[in-house]
């Protein structure tokens, strides 16, 4: 006999009013969570309510409806007709959409309506909000419409834009919503599947790989050329900016690099057209120049031109402004946005008027040349007034006036200093002396100079003052004179240029300072060399002591050179760096794929990141291959402070990690947190050194023995 199974009847529904409807305590939501009350309320508002609410009649003592009913699932839903009753946008008695159930109970009801409610799937939303924009809403009609920022509705459009093959794997769990997100970075369908396909290959699948694969050959927004183009200019012309809406990204990456490089050529020769007309015999055009291309070129001391009556007038109303300004906001933690846009205003208009180019003599501009540049921040860089060896006057001979006068013969001078002082001189035949207004024969003339040259040396030896400030003369002439010869004292100061080229360093922090002082000094000697001596009497002790410390600095050559092997003088430079307590992370150098990572043995970069971060960091990263590593490596030891050898102080001490520590702290910790074994190597060398431990990071620093 065949078994008629139940059919299931559904629970009725009614539309019941609103007033009649209460809250029930056996609701399971207690927490937060979701769009707030006030936002679905506007979409109730909007769309009228899209879904049921479940209730259950009250009854009495005896078991009789009371004609309430209390709300166990959907009380976010009441809370927000009540809103908009508040609010007197929805009548008290309004009738609500209900779904009335009997028997079983109240929290089953409340928790089976949460929990057997499959959540949407990110794509879903993706490709909603795609729909929306295919269907003519704006972008700001859809936040607007969906109660999120505008910068949600563009993140979610630029997901829903990856190629399709590429949101299929994401829906069946092919890939983390975060690799997703890298792969908008290029929105190229072809580039990101030939990604992916090498991601499959990979070790590492990290979203950060996938956004150096995707950005592989591009410029940054952030690179000076970019700046100096600009991105109007750029884009204008057709090219294409890649953007990250996920995270930082410094602007985005300028993809078409040939493009780039054409709009900076031409950029770079209309302004070298106008320069020229300056009048200078040549330019040299170029983004960028190696630090030390003006080594070897005299420089034209221009002057600066003076302000005229109005110029100086609008000055003095801009400074008086500023001033203003600055005291009224003194106590200010934010600046008003009119009120900083004013300021920065302020300050460009001061500086155009103060830093106007150099005037310089017409007759010394048409031997002199310029070069035109691109600085560090993407403006134009001009520097004007080079004059090279081919183009300088013949140097004519010295004369000596008191013998010129005479009869114009040039008095030998002594060829050889030191021990050659008092040797042979070679003998000169002696005119006769037919007349008394004969000079003063050579041979004798030297003789009695190697009296005076001997007499000086020891006067000059025993006046500390005055040998200092006969140094110093003689150091600034070479350094700030091209034809530095107004000094008796045979001393020569050595400029090198750099011939190893560390990249960026003509634009770094630290060239641009060196170049600031030197030019300081510039402005603060006088034009004419024969005028040095008269000017350095004047200056103050604190002031000589500080242009002669420049003068010797100019001098100092620790480049390591492989064909040209100077161990002592490498030595003595050790030596200098810590007399001068010389902190090279403090001026601004760190170790990035470009300066040291990407150029060195996989070995080398394990060995960085396990000194600075400890052994479990290195194993970490030990699987990847080296483009990867180096990238990985550059986040871990990013404000480390850790240096390589060469580039250590002796005694200054070193940021070395303690893989003992108890309270170790290592970024690159496995989730569940267990420790795991290293082979002692810090350990062995904090025995055999001088330590001082840090106990919250679990950071020895080492100081390095001189050697």
């Amino acid at each position: 006999m065949a078994v008629v199974s139940k059919k299931i009847t559904l629970s009725s529904s009614r539309d019941i009013p609103f007033n009649q409807l209460v809250i029930s305590h056996a609701n399971v939501r207690r927490i937060k969570a979701g769009i707030s009350i006030e936002q679905l309320a506007e979409d109730i508002a909007r769309r009228t309510l899209l879904q049921s609410i479940t209730v259950r009649p009250i009854r009495d003592a005896d078991g009789n409806e009371t004609g309430m009913f209390e709300i166990p699932a959907g009380g976010r839903r009441y809370r927000a007709l009540e809103l908009l009753v508040k609010q007197k946008r929805l009548a008290r008695n309004a009738p609500v959409p209900c779904v009335v159930r009997e028997g079983g109970f109240a929290e089953e009801d409340s928790l089976a309506e949460n929990t057997q409610r499959a959540p949407l799937h990110p794509l879903d939303q993706f490709r909603a909000f795609l729909a929306f924009r295919e269907k003519g809403m704006s972008e700001e009609e859809i936040a607007a419409n969906q109660f999120v920022s505008v910068s949600v509705v563009k993140q979610r459009l630029r997901l829903a834009s990856v190629s399709p093959k590429l949101l299929d794997i994401y829906a069946a769990d092919g890939m983390t919503l975060d690799q997703l997100m890298a792969f908008t970075v290029n929105g190229d369908h072809e580039r990101q599947e030939q990604a992916f396909e090498h991601l499959a290959h990979s070790y590492s699948k990290e979203p950060y790989v996938i956004r150096r694969m995707l950005t592989e050959g591009a410029v940054r927004a952030a690179d000076k050329r970019a700046q100096f183009v600009g991105l109007d200019a750029y884009t204008e012309a057709g090219g294409v900016v890649m953007r990250d809406l996920f995270q930082g990204d410094d602007g985005g990456w300028l993809q078409d690099v040939g493009l780039l490089d054409m709009l900076v050529a031409e950029k770079l020769r209309d302004q070298s057209d106008a320069i020229a007309a300056e009048g200078w015999k040549w330019i040299e055009v170029a983004p960028d120049f190696p630090y030390g291309h003006t080594y070897g070129l005299r420089h034209l001391r221009g002057e600066r031109p003076t302000l005229t009556l109005e110029e100086q007038a609008t000055r003095d109303a801009l400074q008086a402004e500023l001033g203003g300004l600055e005291e009224t906001y003194a106590d200010a933690e934010v600046l008003p946005d009119e009120v900083d846009a004013r300021l920065c205003e302020i300050e460009t208009a001061i500086s155009a008027l103060d830093d106007r180019p150099m005037v310089f003599d017409p007759e010394e501009i048409g031997r002199a040349g310029a070069f035109v540049s691109i600085d560090g921040s993407g403006n134009l860089r001009v520097e004007r007034g080079y004059v090279r060896a081919e183009d300088e006057r013949p140097i004519e001979p010295e004369g000596d006036p008191k013998i010129e006068e005479v009869g114009g013969v040039i008095a030998a001078r002594a060829e050889h200093q030191g021990d050659q002082l008092t040797g042979t001189i070679e003998a000169a035949a002696e005119p006769e002396e037919d007349e008394d207004s004969k000079p003063i024969p050579d041979r004798l003339m030297s003789e009695l100079t190697a009296h005076r040259t001997l007499a000086l040396r020891h006067a000059l030896g025993e006046q500390p003052d005055v040998a200092f400030l006969a140094a110093l003369h003689a150091l600034t002439l070479r350094a700030f004179y091209h034809y530095g010869s107004d000094t008796c004292l045979e001393l020569d100061l050595k400029s090198i240029s750099f011939g190893a080229q560390a990249p960026g360093l003509n634009d770094s922090s630290l060239a641009i300072a060196f170049d600031d002082r030197h030019q300081t000094w510039v402005a603060a000697l006088p034009k004419e060399p024969g005028e040095l001596w008269n000017v350095l009497q004047v200056f103050d002790g604190d002031s000589r002591q500080a242009l002669f410390a420049h003068c010797v600095s100019l001098s100092v050559n620790a480049v390591y050179e492989a064909y040209n092997r100077r161990p002592r003088a490498l030595a003595h430079a050790d030596e200098l760096a810590r007399a001068v307590e010389l902190d090279i992370v403090a001026a601004g150098w760190e170790p990035t794929v470009d300066t040291y990572l990407g150029r060195v043995t996989k070995a080398r970069i394990l060995a960085a990141v396990r000194e600075a971060k400890g052994t479990r960091a290195g194993d970490r990263i030990e699987h990847l291959k080296k483009g990867d590593m180096a990238e990985k490596a550059q986040e871990l030891l990013a404000g480390s402070g850790w240096l390589p050898e060469p580039l250590r102080t002796p005694g200054r001490p070193v940021v070395i990690f303690d893989d003992t520590s108890p309270t170790e702290t290592d970024p690159a910790t496995d989730r569940d947190g267990e420790e795991k074994a290293d082979d002692g190597g810090e350990t062995a060398m904090a025995e055999t050194e001088p330590q001082a431990e840090d106990g919250a990071t679990g950071i020895v620093t080492h100081a390095i023995a001189a050697e």
